[in-house]
């Protein structure tokens, strides 16, 4: 399984240190309780005093690994910790057999609407195999530009007219330039064709603006403000701008959660959930490579919110486009061994139900 981190913790540790802060962090994801050096040494595989082990979590605290909680002797892995061990010390295997027919049994659907039913399904299913919310963001089809076409209609008004692969047509009205010969409406749809076929209208929204200097030294001053302005007329259209969100399993972010600092920021991120907030920027957190992205604690800005975790991982569409992210936000007790692969195969299987 290909698996994409959001950072690397730069940490080497010996054989000894490396069997104990595991041990440290195993049993703070199976209890949520710090773990002491008595019952380190009487649970590592190799026998070790509590003296030694009290050595070796001093040097682990100061890598900032480890710390004590103020109510207990014992040790607790800090974020960074949960990073190191997620990148360098977990084995992540792949699902059963049994468990990837669940999941496709789960989610295979005929008919209208099976491709939307799917998509909630999902979410339920990676609520129900986590302690947090399964969450799917889709996004809002960009329409491919297959043709583009300026008509003129009252003096100082024009026509953009916009053909998609799909085969849906667009119009807008745009301001014509004052001066406008006839023969620039033909040179700017020509150049406009040469150049942004195939491209999303946020593409090709991207590619004039960035390409403006050469507009304006290949065409005159205003065939070229014709071009911006017929692009800019889709200035809403961008995919980045609109997306549906399916959460199931909001209630599993308030379980076990005991300190009211917590329980507020639970409610802020909760709060962010329901009215979108920063939807995209999830999105684009996930779209650079095909793997899955871990965001731990801390690392985790997007909804302002210490404390939890988010296990996302894009879904494409036949021409391997990102048009959705789906995938786990939870605490930091997170099962990241079972989770992981759990999120990267139902992506996959979301992306192949696309059509």
């Amino acid at each position: 399984m290909h698996l994409v981190d959001a950072s690397k913790t730069a940490i080497e540790l010996d054989e000894r240190s490396q069997d104990i802060f595991r041990q440290i962090v195993e049993t703070y994801l199976a209890t949520g309780d710090p773990i002491g050096s008595r019952s380190l040494s009487k649970a590592l595989p190799s026998p070790l005093s509590p003296a030694s082990v009290r050595n070796v979590m001093s040097d682990l605290e100061s890598l900032g690994l480890i710390y004590a909680p103020h109510t207990s002797a014992g040790r607790l892995p800090t974020d960074r910790g949960l990073r190191f061990f997620v990148d360098a010390l977990l084995n992540v295997g792949e699902l059963s057999n049994d468990e990837r027919d669940g999941i496709d049994s789960e989610l295979a659907g005929q008919g209208e609407g099976a491709f939307d039913a799917a998509l909630t399904k999902a979410s339920m299913l990676l609520s129900g195999m986590s302690s947090g919310a399964g969450v799917v963001l889709t996004t809002t089809q960009d329409m491919r530009v297959k043709h583009i076409e300026f008509v003129a209609l009252d003096p100082g008004k024009g026509l953009v007219v916009l053909v998609g692969e799909d085969g849906s047509v667009e119009n807008r009205i745009v301001d014509l330039p004052a001066g406008l010969p006839p023969s620039a409406l033909r040179e700017a749809t020509n150049y406009l064709n040469a150049h942004v076929r195939g491209s999303t209208v946020g593409e090709a929204r991207d590619a004039i603006s960035l390409r403006a200097a050469e507009v304006r030294a290949e065409l005159d001053e205003i065939t070229a403000k014709l071009i911006e302005e017929g692009i800019a007329s889709w200035s809403g259209a961008s995919t980045r701008e609109s997306g549906s969100l399916i959460v199931h399993g909001r209630g599993n972010l308030l379980q076990n959660v005991e300190l009211r600092d917590d329980v507020d920021r639970v409610r802020q991120l909760l709060d962010d959930l329901e009215t979108k907030r920063d939807l995209m920027q999830l999105l684009s957190l996930t779209e650079d490579g095909d793997g899955v992205r871990i965001f731990i604690g801390s690392e985790n800005k997007l909804f302002s919110l210490s404390g939890s975790s988010l296990i996302m991982s894009p879904y494409r569409d036949s021409q391997r486009r990102v048009v959705g992210v789906l995938g786990i936000i939870g605490p930091t007790r997170l099962n990241y061994a079972k989770i992981i692969p759990a999120v990267d195969y139902t992506a996959q299987v979301v992306s192949k139900l696309i059509k």
